[in-house]
């Protein structure tokens, strides 16, 4: 059996050694991410700076069998970015180079330790527009292709697979893919970067990506609409939707969220103490035609058992709201001594039906399970607090509310995540949840491409 002791030193035979951490000098942020319930430090840490760094590790790990864990800024809430085996992380941060702007092409060429954050800020600058909107913008872009990250505007524009045209990969073997490219059609054989996509790091290491974009709309407004129940609140969006206008955005969320965000950060949401709130943004190019859409929209709004209508066109209040929006996961953990969160998605029709059983679940379990999500979707987020509970009784309960939430996600035709991904906390649920043909060729795809089992084992199949 290999000594960790002799991988080190072959990777130090090509990795020179201020990229390399072991034994006592890996800190312990390199053993958890962002939920935190799940803790495991890696033998060694490489802190890449190339492809080529990455596909050497890879050579070196794939000719000793040595598990291979990557992980970005570490703000994955599944587990997926934690050496639950020991062995190596290729830690990707500081791979963080903006490489090229193809104006031409509307493409942006990116390494993979680049921010979302600074993806924004870089192309808004120059009047283009990344859509892709996961609500922690201090991940990876290399994160979110991991996961197929989501976000709040994906009703309108779509998830994180909808804006990669092309990937530089390293495989399991340590030998360098390059996947699609700056086309905008391609029917060129099977299509291996949307597999790499959503893989969660099991399948390649996307080393470089580049991004389609679009223009920078001119006009963004909002709307917050508060409603007596969340019944009704669900009840509007299909209404909404058959009006032929898409929002940008349609978020759903209860008082409670309100309250823990006024309670994490001692401000004041703007229009507070109703029971229940649908938040949507509108964007354009046209003034004219965005006051229409969200007009529209209203009175539709105020027709179907809205209490009322803010129009947020100031621009401080408006940021007020969406930060908050943002800010509701990180006011919830806040609330409790620890917790866990489900990231279900159900077909919209059955967004009502779901959240009464999330509901009737939590007086059934005694436990708080408050919530939120992107009802545009169909994308819900449950998180289970565990307050006061013994270690016993809190595994007991959570295992209990997943068992629970999973199963009648299943039933009514949803999946087990919607954008965060499987991971290690949710893979038991996707066995349950999918059909043996579905898993068991998704099993053939990990043995096909990493027969040795070293890229991310134990993950999400």
């Amino acid at each position: 059996m290999v000594e960790t002791t002799d991988i080190f030193k072959a990777i130090n035979a090509v990795i020179p050694v201020d990229q390399l951490l072991y034994e006592d000098q890996i800190s312990e942020d390199y053993g958890h991410d962002e939920i935190g319930t799940i803790f495991h430090l890696p033998d060694i840490v490489v802190k890449a700076e190339s492809t080529e760094n990455v596909s050497a590790v890879m050579k070196i790990a794939n000719e000793y069998r040595f598990p291979v864990v990557v992980r970005g800024a570490g703000t994955g809430l599944v587990g997926g970015s934690i050496s639950t085996d020991g062995g190596i992380m290729l830690d990707l941060s500081g791979m963080k180079k903006i490489k090229e702007l193809d104006i031409d092409n509307f493409t942006l060429t990116v390494e993979p330790g680049v921010l979302l954050s600074e993806i924004k800020e870089f192309t808004e600058d120059k009047g283009f527009f990344y859509p892709p909107d996961p609500g922690e913008k201090s991940a990876t872009i290399g994160g979110n292709i991991s996961t197929n990250a989501g976000g709040m505007r994906a009703i309108k524009y779509g998830v994180t697979r909808d804006y990669v045209r092309a990937l530089t990969v390293v495989l399991p073997n340590g030998k360098i893919a390059h996947l699609g490219g700056k086309v905008v059609k391609n029917s060129s054989g099977f299509d291996l970067k949307d597999l790499i996509i959503g893989s969660e790091g099991t399948l390649g290491i996307v080393t470089e990506a580049t991004l389609k974009l679009v223009m920078l709309p001119k006009i963004t407004t909002s709307l917050l609409v508060p409603f007596n129940d969340f019944e009704s609140t669900i009840n509007v969006v299909p209404i909404l939707l058959r009006s032929g206008i898409t929002p940008t955005a349609m978020e759903f969320f209860e008082q409670n969220s309100v309250d823990f965000w006024e309670q994490f950060t001692g401000k004041v949401f703007p229009e507070n103490q109703h029971n229940s709130y649908l938040l949507l943004s509108f964007d354009g190019q046209e003034q004219a035609e965005i006051e229409a859409e969200y007009e529209q929209i209203a009175e539709l709004c105020l027709s179907n058992a809205a209490e009322d209508v803010y129009v947020l066109d100031d621009k401080n209040q408006r940021d007020i709201v969406w930060t908050a929006r943002g800010a509701f996961l990180e006011a919830i953990k806040s609330s409790t001594t620890e917790m866990d969160e489900a990231d279900i998605v159900v077909p919209r029709s059955k967004i009502v039906e779901y959240i009464q059983f999330v509901h009737q679940t939590a007086i059934d379990q005694a436990i708080r399970i408050p919530g939120f999500g992107h009802v545009g979707d169909g994308n819900l987020h449950f998180y289970v607090c565990r307050d006061d509970y013994d270690d016993a009784t809190w595994k007991a309960k959570l295992t209990a509310v997943f068992d629970a939430l999973y199963a009648e996600g299943k039933a009514i035709g949803g999946q087990v995540s919607g954008e965060h991904g499987i991971g290690i906390a949710k893979k038991v649920y996707l066995k349950k949840s999918a059909d043996e043909a579905s898993y068991s060729t998704m099993l053939a795809i990990k043995a096909a491409i990493d027969p040795k089992n070293i890229l991310n084992p134990g993950k999400v199949i």
